[in-house]
């Protein structure tokens, strides 16, 4: 028998009726939010759920589950308390509060009291440096605790009490905000009533009142455009800005001919502009990288020469004797130690005799 109620798979079937039928598989979050709210964690039945409404694999929602540190993977309390130990509160006492912790719940990281209540969990960085050491209780801050203040929170969950955050809305269980993490208004009356921004949020504001900085021209009540309606737009915008291209271009091109209508010369050859007799050749720019790489490291009669300006064919001259090669192939590999694997430094003479001998057959 499923551990899922009607009601959740009514809901399982809003949060897929937000996406577009062929991108259902973006409601795996919410959706894993969701069977968090009914078992407190993301159980294997919760797994299998996801995957059974969404035409997925199992493997593929728990690769998802597990990525996540919102979803948890097993049974956890009412209320997850989490510790900031990253660098900045850390320094500000953030350790000493999660031990004192620790040690007063008598649990480790990611451990539950026997009550059921109490989560506790160090957290490597819940984003209010300016606000630290914090603690947030299912996601909601405590800013500037000490290891007392601390205490006196979990104390104050135990007894059947909730706090109040220092900023956010009232205190729900872990359970209650995994459905508003899932898309759904919290309906507990009053809930959305109570607490408010802390100061250092609210510096920027301050500051743009006293120096009378706002943003120009911006209407809250302007509505959101469909798709459709921005793809319309922007193709509207694109027409019109390459239409008054095209007018500019020829507008100056109207310009240059009515000022300048003498006959226009004729084109030069390149070879009257350089003065180079050579054929025309493929610059080494068109060949492949190795092809370059390769002819620069080891030339051979078939190299082609670029026609560049006041370049010439080159002369046919007396060929270098092969014993030429073998000379300075011998005298580098006596001036040079030999490399690390054992073979004298510099180029092998076998390829430079093979090209030698190409140059001398084609004479």
């Amino acid at each position: 028998m499923s551990v899922f109620t009607e009601q959740t798979r009514e809901r399982a079937r809003e949060i897929i009726a937000r996406y577009p039928a062929d991108r259902s598989r973006s409601a795996l979050l919410p959706l894993l939010h969701l069977v968090q709210s009914e078992e407190g964690y993301v159980s294997p039945a919760g797994v299998e759920f996801c995957a059974e409404v969404l035409g997925l694999n199992k493997a593929q929602v728990g690769a998802v589950a597990t990525f996540y540190t919102m979803y948890k993977r097993r049974p956890t309390g009412d209320y997850l308390v989490s510790v900031c130990t990253n660098t900045m509160c850390n320094v500000l006492g953030g350790q000493e509060v999660y031990d004192t912790l620790a040690e007063h719940l008598g649990v480790g990281h990611d451990e539950t009291t026997a009550d059921g209540k109490v989560t506790l969990e160090h957290a490597e960085c819940l984003a209010a440096c300016d606000y630290g050491p914090v603690m947030t209780v299912n996601y909601d801050f405590f800013d500037g605790v000490d290891p007392q203040t601390a205490v006196g929170v979990v104390e104050e969950l135990r007894a059947g009490g909730r706090p109040m955050p220092t900023r956010g809305a009232r205190l729900c269980t872990l359970k209650e905000m995994s459905v508003q993490l899932a898309g759904f208004a919290d309906e507990r009356q009053g809930a959305v009533a109570d607490g408010g921004p802390g100061e250092p949020t609210l510096r920027g504001l301050r500051l743009a009142e006293q120096h009378g900085i706002s943003v120009p021209g911006y209407d809250p009540n302007t509505p959101i455009r469909s798709k459709a309606e921005a793809d319309r737009a922007a193709a509207e915008a694109k027409a019109k800005a390459d239409a008054e291209k095209a007018a500019a271009e020829a507008r100056a091109k109207a310009e240059a001919e009515k000022a300048a209508p003498a006959a226009r010369p004729e084109p030069v050859s390149p070879a009257a502009a350089t003065g180079s007799t050579a054929p025309d050749v493929k610059s080494p720019d068109d060949k492949s990288p190795q092809v370059r790489a390769a002819e620069t490291r080891q030339p051979d009669a078939r190299t082609a020469v670029p026609d560049a300006p006041g370049t010439k064919v080159p002369a046919d001259g007396v060929p270098p004797a092969p014993r030429d090669a073998r000379e300075a192939q011998a005298a580098g590999a006596a001036a040079n130690p030999p490399a690390g694997d054992g073979k004298p430094a510099g180029d092998d003479a076998d390829a430079q005799e093979r090209s030698l001998k190409e140059a001398e057959a084609q004479q």
